[in-house]
């Protein structure tokens, strides 16, 4: 009787219900700051950017209404806090600063972190909770060190070097895209360029494989068949992305800003070269990358690595006649491909009803609305320029999809946690021509 009493009161919620409900939390406070508070350089910030500001940077998107040079030293610094926060994932943040108080966690807490991050036995979340913060500031702390230099030798004083240096690393990590200044990265040199692309690879990656590597260091063989994965397609879609870059523009782009924009499109959203300059079909493969993304547990969007590899791997297995999909010696659950594909047609819906919003209250062209969903959608940040020109329906839209897009795959995944009732009833196959 009394433990009924005490329940009572208690609110149970569920992983996904406990994940979504955190992000928007989070997006609620950063409205109110932002809203609030004397953010901007000149005037006050409406509602409807403050709402997107917020959005964007808990989602590590990266695409503004208002552009962050315009924002005052207070406003950058929420900016980063919530990109901060919004990257590293309020459970897993949550988890981590209870983790070193106490530590010890709860076992509900830990169900969920190995929940979210689909990989290991929750046995060792407590290990792998405490090297999560380890792995993200010790990395943004050396990515620090050589933007700072990267802004010194680009000529500006040193007082700026080290702000810039540290905004943008922690930007860059989180593979947020946000930059202080209105073209981007654009002009810069390359001890800057490859320092963004070196934080923004690592924030892609997933903090259990960046923890796996550093475990069993550089030995490939004892890697799990995740951490194969998730580096094999990185490397794939990266210099993929680099070679059609470099030839499709040849003598137009370095292979520096082919690199760079390859590894930034993914996922960060920060750019070095004009975009409305690019031709369409440099645009449509950004778009496919930014539909990809970045991998599990990692501070970026997209349908993930993992995802993408699996549909792919799993067309190519049906093409050669096999009827098992195993890769490095390991058999891939049918559920695994289910999911996937779930995953990936959902993903796209989204997408294409958003763009079919966009388009019938703005007036854009089709190919700017499209890149700016997949943008959206992949919480990638690139634009091609007409989001600060959005009305109010279009603005909200993206900020739908910034939202889906951050949380899409992990609540799908944390929604179909339970284990699936097998029926006993067993039907007779059917044909379907």
């Amino acid at each position: 009787m009394i433990d009924s009493e005490k329940m009572k009161g208690k609110i149970n919620l569920n992983p996904w219900q406990y994940l979504v409900l955190s992000f928007a939390l989070l997006i609620a406070f950063g409205t109110g700051l932002l809203y609030f508070l004397p953010v901007k350089n000149a005037g006050q910030l409406s509602f409807i950017d403050a709402l997107f500001t917020s959005t964007s940077a808990v989602c590590v998107t990266g695409l503004t209404t208002v552009p962050t040079s315009q924002f005052n030293l207070t406003g950058q610094l929420i900016i980063l806090l919530l990109i901060q926060l919004g990257a590293i994932g309020i459970m897993t943040l949550t988890s981590s600063f209870i983790l070193m108080l106490k530590g010890k966690i709860s076992l509900t807490q830990k169900m969920l972190f190995s929940g979210l991050q689909s990989r290991e036995a929750f046995i060792e979340a407590n290990i792998i909770l405490k090297n999560i913060l380890k792995i993200t500031f010790i990395t943004e702390f050396i990515g620090f060190i050589f933007l700072s230099i990267g802004f010194i030798l680009q000529g500006y004083k040193w007082q700026r070097s080290l702000y810039e240096g540290f905004f943008h690393s922690i930007s860059a990590f989180c593979n947020a895209g946000f930059s202080t200044f209105d073209t981007s990265l654009t002009g810069m040199n390359d001890l800057i360029k490859l320092s963004v692309s070196f934080l923004i690879i690592m924030g892609g990656l997933g903090y259990l494989v960046i923890y796996e590597i550093i475990d069993k260091k550089i030995n490939w063989k004892k890697y799990s068949l995740h951490t194969k994965i998730v580096l094999l397609t990185t490397i794939l879609l990266i210099f993929g992305g680099f070679i059609f870059i470099f030839l499709g523009e040849w003598h137009q782009i370095d292979w520096v800003d082919s690199f760079f924009q390859s590894v930034t499109t993914r996922t960060a959203g920060f750019n070095s070269v004009d975009l409305n300059k690019m031709p369409i079909y440099i645009l449509f493969l950004m778009m496919l990358l930014m539909f990809v993304g970045a991998s599990p547990g990692s501070t970026g969007g997209g349908i993930k690595t993992t995802t993408f590899f699996v549909i792919f791997y799993s067309i190519f297995s049906i093409l050669k006649g096999k009827k098992q999909l195993v890769v490095f010696n390991r058999q891939i659950p049918f559920q695994y491909i289910i999911k996937s594909l779930a995953t990936t047609v959902l993903y796209a819906s989204a997408i294409f009803i958003g763009v079919i919003i966009l388009l019938e209250t703005n007036a854009i062209g089709l190919k700017e609305g499209l890149f700016e969903a997949v943008s959206a959608m992949g919480t990638v940040g690139l634009s091609l320029g007409i989001t600060p020109l959005l009305n109010i329906p279009g603005k909200s839209i993206l900020i739908a999809l910034m939202f889906i897009g951050r949380l899409g795959p992990a609540s799908l995944a944390l929604a179909t946690l339970k284990k699936t009732k097998e029926t006993k009833i067993k039907y007779p196959q059917g044909e379907i021509y």
